[in-house]
Formats: structure tokens, sequence, C-alpha cells
């Protein structure tokens, strides 16, 4: 019987020099979050829900101005009603009765009411596909044979969902606009003081809306990559979120609870109609965009810890 040799074997045959296995490389970041994007703008479903968001400012700029057509102007907004100052945020004339005669609350007053549930519904869709969604379909663990670490993947997700998040926001904002501005024109650029705007400021007023609504839409998106990074059902995600954000609404009606007021997320919406205002007051916006870093904190927080923990 012939005796068995050492291993005479190339190196080239899937060994180093040394004869150990060869460490696998990693996916480069930049090729991850271009293949991340590339796949979400494909959804179908993605693409749907963008289109309807632009569409709504549209529809409800062509109905207001319809409606209020031809409305006498009795008050300092045209709006037959008290002036906006009011005691606080967000009191004075309903924000859409101010649409007919300015082009600029328009854009603020869809983000303002699209914020409270199709934009969070948006970004809780997302978040739920990003893992969820891919872990039930069996999608996840090449992501993890790429390799990409954990941490890593989690990131490409949640860069993903950010840029969905502005993406919505921008959507909003701009067709708001456009729709503005061809119904009222230039003209209509005016607060809810009846103080006239400049392009310039109505576009910087525009973008510190469109950034606050990323990052308060960011919250709702970590939110949900924690329950994603937990479950198997994208729909659980949604359903989960949205739950959440309807029962907020409900508790911010109870006066009795307004110890707890603080702590929900959505307690800050309001503040969005200080850009209509003149001057501008920007405590309650900047209040609103700590409460959500702390939800993005705290979201992110558990969505690495679950998901570097589970197994498979």
């Amino acid at each position: 019987m012939t005796a068995v040799g050492p291993d005479t074997r190339p190196h080239d045959a899937g060994l180093d020099p040394d004869g150990t296995l060869p460490a696998r490389r990693r996916a480069p970041l930049g090729r991850l979050l271009r293949s991340e994007l590339r796949w979400i703008f494909r959804r179908p479903r993605t693409l749907v829900v963008l289109a309807l968001l632009a569409a709504l400012p549209v529809i409800t700029g062509i109905a207001v101005d319809l409606t209020l057509d031809g409305s006498a102007p009795t008050g300092p907004t045209g709006t037959g009603g008290p002036g906006p100052g009011g005691s606080g945020p967000g009191e004075g004339p309903p924000i859409f009765v101010t649409m007919a005669s300015s082009a600029f609350v328009l854009p603020l007053g869809s983000l303002m009411t699209l914020l409270i549930l199709l934009l969070p519904l948006t970004v809780a869709m997302s978040s739920g596909d990003a893992l969820a969604g891919e872990q039930s379909t069996g999608a996840l663990r090449g992501w993890l044979l790429a390799p990409v670490a954990r941490g890593r993947l989690l990131l490409v997700k949640a860069v993903g969902v950010l840029v969905v998040a502005l993406a919505a926001a921008t959507l909003v904002a701009t067709s708001g606009l456009v729709t503005g501005l061809v119904l009222s024109g230039t003209d209509g650029l005016v607060s809810m003081s009846g103080t006239q705007f400049s392009v310039a400021d109505v576009l910087l007023r525009l973008a510190i809306a469109v950034a606050w609504a990323t990052v308060y839409l960011m919250a709702v998106g970590a939110v949900a990559l924690a329950i994603s990074a937990s479950t198997e059902h994208p729909m659980l995600v949604v359903v989960s979120v949205l739950g959440g954000l309807i029962v907020s609404g409900v508790l911010l009606q109870i006066s009795a609870l307004d110890w707890l007021h603080p702590y929900l997320l959505p307690t800050s919406l309001a503040s969005l109609a200080d850009l209509i205002r003149d001057p501008l007051a920007l405590d309650g916006l900047a209040e609103g965009a700590f409460r959500s870093l702390c939800y993005l904190v705290i979201g992110m927080s558990l969505a690495y810890a679950r998901l570097t923990t589970r197994d498979g």
C-alpha cells in the first residue's frame, strides 16, 4: 500500500502561499449603496407612491382654488377670518384657506398634511422592505455572503430609507410650489401676516421645511427599521408604525395627558406653520428636530442591537 504523502497541491488552488484560506474581501460601500438605491427605485410600488405624493398637492391646490374662488377677503390674509398671529404656533385661520391667496402656503400645507399619515406610510413601507421583506424572500442572506458586515448592512438600508424620505418630502414641496405659482403667480408669495416674500425667501423656507420633514421621517424610519429587524413580515412593520402614529395623534388630543405630549413624535408637526409667518420663529422646529433625533438614535440602536445578535 502506498503511503499518503504531504499535500502537494499548488498554492493557487484556493489557498494562500502559507497554506491558509484567503480572507474574503469586503464589498465596497459605494457599490452597495448604488445597488440598494437602484433596487429601491425599481420597485413599482415605490414609484407609484412617489407619483401619488407629487400629484396630491396639485389636486389640493386646484380643489382649494375652485372652492374658494371669488370669496370676499375680510381678514388681513384674505381668508374672511381673524389674523394669523393667534396666541401661539399653529393658531390663526385654517392653513388650507390661506392657500387660496398664497402660493407659498400650498407646499407647506401639503407637507404638514401628508406628514400626518401618507409620508410616514411611504417611509415605513421602505423600511419594511429593507430588512423584513428581504429576509422573507431570502435575499438578505446574499448580503451576508457578499460579505457585508451586519453594521454595514444596516447603514446601507438606513441610507436607502433616508433617500426615500428626502425624495418624498422634496417631491411634495416642489409640486406644491409649482402648483401655487401656476394658480397664484409670484404675487401670491405672501406670509400669513400679509408680508410679501421674495423667491429667495420662499426657497430658503421650503428648504428648511424639507430638511425638517426629512429628519422627522427618518425618525419614523429608524423605528420602522427596528421593527423590521425583528420580524419577517413587512406588513407588520407598516401596521405597527401607522398604529403608533394614530395612537400618538389621539393622545395629543387628550389634555389630561399634557405631561406625555413632549415625548410623542407628532407633537411638533404644527410648528411647520411657523415658516409661513413673518418674522420667522424656529423654536418649535428646533424642539421637533431634537425630538426626532432622539427617536432616530433610539431606533437605530435597537435595530443594530437586534440585527447583530439574531441568528441567520
